[in-house]
């Protein structure tokens, strides 16, 4: 762990990553501190170069108060984004600018035993590449799909260790510190943190991609649940259709509700003949597939709209479950699958309409994230910032300040 006084500047740091701008007033509000500390703590960080005065805030009657922000290079945060098939890994800086180029890896998890092995390779691979002193970044975000237990470090459904955790076995190879989280959390806390959600009470955030996550925000809190395994949404078992689900129970949202299933109706109609300008077959990708269906359904095809439109409307009948059990404000549809746009928004609406008691949707609002399929990105850089007051001490202040230039 690290000083009282390092304690003091890295808490105002975090605030400045997350709030962008902020007061010295603000800054007192926030770190419960007095403003006087608040104030010496500003001023070491201005004549270190890691922050600057940015001008006074609007006039509200009284004193404007000066403005301060972090400058954007002062350190960097490596975020892995993860799904069962693809890997995403990114570097942002302190005002969430992507540095570089996002790395895509086609990276299986399932009956994957080398999973583990291969992103610890490919994260050092991107780190080494970036051109950018791994003393400068604060620490790695991973978010993954699965059974994520925070707490131990590691992941029941995938990334399997034979010994000690998927942290410790990452950290030990980068030599930087890592945390991991379930992917449809981390969609949450982004757009707690930077989206629709900032400010507000209770918010569903779904992730749509090859199942259905949940990110769950309950009086303001990002809600885990007592394991960390809340939000199984593609779990809920709404239908009595005999088909099995990557969990091995039958009849879940998922089965009937995901861009695999979308690709999967796609390919059987093309093959019974239905009219379409759709050009995939089985040999594509199912990224590439889903990507040119969403393309096409945007496009006006009469047959990839039909496809969403029954995709979109089966997990508005989910949503209606949510909406009885937790009254929220705001459903935001975020992941993969958020780049179809308003084409989720009717068909989710219409089962709305037809499942939830009028009075409980009544002031419902369902809205796609303007942070899209970069939502997971987003918050893996969130998740180590989040915990940046909290964490291990990486690098020594001097050492930190003295390759900021």
């Amino acid at each position: 762990m690290f000083d009282k006084q390092e304690g003091y500047r890295r808490s105002i740091i975090k605030h400045l990553y997350f709030k962008e701008e902020l007061s010295c007033a603000d800054l007192s509000a926030l770190t419960q501190k007095s403003p006087p500390l608040v104030t010496k703590v500003l001023n070491e960080l201005i004549a270190d170069g890691a922050a600057v005065e940015k001008g006074y805030a609007l006039s509200t009657g009284g004193r404007r108060p000066q403005m301060y922000s972090l400058k954007p290079d002062l350190m960097y945060v490596v975020s892995v984004a993860m799904d069962q098939l693809v890997t995403r890994i990114a570097m942002l800086d302190m005002h969430n600018t992507l540095i570089g180029e996002v790395l895509r890896i086609d990276l299986p998890l399932t009956e994957n035993g080398e999973a583990l092995a291969q992103l610890t390779r490919h994260i050092s691979y991107f780190i080494d590449k970036s051109g950018v002193d791994k003393a400068r970044i604060v620490g790695v975000g991973i978010g993954m799909p699965g059974f994520v237990d925070v707490t131990k470090g590691v992941n029941h459904s995938f990334l399997k260790t034979e010994q000690g955790s998927i942290i410790s076995h990452i950290e030990s190879v980068l030599g930087l510190p890592v945390l991991i989280d379930n992917d449809s959390h981390l969609g949450a806390l982004a757009e707690q943190k930077f989206g629709a959600a900032n400010s507000k009470e209770n918010v569903m955030v779904l992730v749509i991609g090859w199942g259905v996550g949940l990110g769950m925000i309950l009086k303001g809190e990002l809600f885990r649940g007592e394991n960390g395994f809340a939000g199984e949404f593609s779990h809920i078992p709404l239908f009595t259709n005999n088909k099995i689900c990557s969990c091995g129970k039958f009849g879940c949202l998922e089965t009937e509700a995901s861009l695999l299933v979308v690709v999967e109706k796609a390919l059987q109609g093309m093959k019974e003949g239905k009219a379409t300008a759709l050009k995939i077959d089985s040999q594509d990708s199912v990224e590439d597939a889903s990507n040119i269906i969403m393309d096409m359904a945007l496009k006006g095809d009469r047959f990839a709209v039909e496809l969403f439109y029954e995709i979109a409307y089966n997990i508005g009948r989910g949503i209606s479950i949510l909406i009885h059990l937790l009254n929220p404000k705001l459903i935001v549809l975020s992941g993969r699958g958020s780049q179809a746009g308003r084409l989720w928004l009717a068909p989710i609406q219409q089962a709305i309409n037809e499942y939830c008691i009028p009075k409980i949707a009544e002031n419902i609002e369902v809205i796609v994230s303007s942070l899209g399929y970069q939502a997971e990105i987003v918050g893996g850089a969130a998740l180590v910032m989040e915990n940046y007051d909290q964490g291990r001490k990486k690098v020594s202040r001097s050492k930190l300040m003295s390759s900021v230039g």
